[in-house]
């Protein structure tokens, strides 16, 4: 599927190419480094919101008036806690067994934006997990 302006996703993320490419839409790829950090009042879905839509701020300055360009983040909450990216194995281990056998909430933030215009929104999952074993939490 082809729009009246390229689209450009900004993401290294396999998942949201996938998502995109078996939507049958044509997009091309741009990444640039920018830091995750967030103002410490925001919760859930307005952080993930915050960060999309600095990820789309930051590519503004390159951006064509014919692309449209496509920023998403996601961030994991248990209870009121944002559980960030592991920095190591034994972090991951952790926040495994944190979500074994335990539902939390997963916040998406999407922007969509142009010369012309920005859209933010974002969505929310609730995943459960079941009881993990040690050797499921190792595994994985």
């Amino acid at each position: 599927m082809n729009f009246p302006q390229k689209l450009v996703l900004a993401s290294s993320s396999p998942r949201r190419q996938e998502l995109l490419t078996k939507m049958g839409l044509t997009f091309e790829v741009r990444l640039k480094e920018v830091d995750e950090i967030y103002p410490p009042h925001l919760k859930r879905a307005a952080i993930a919101e915050y960060l999309a839509q600095k990820k789309a701020e930051a590519y503004l300055p390159g951006l064509n008036p014919a692309e449209v360009l496509i920023t998403a983040d996601t961030i994991v909450c248990l209870d009121d806690t944002v559980l960030n990216k592991p920095a190591s194995a034994p972090e991951a281990r952790a926040m495994l067994s944190a979500l074994s056998g335990r539902a939390h909430k997963v916040f998406t933030g999407v922007c969509l934006l142009s010369s012309t215009k920005k859209i933010v929104l974002h969505d929310v999952t609730r995943v459960y997990f079941k009881e993990l074993s040690s050797a499921e939490i190792n595994w994985y």
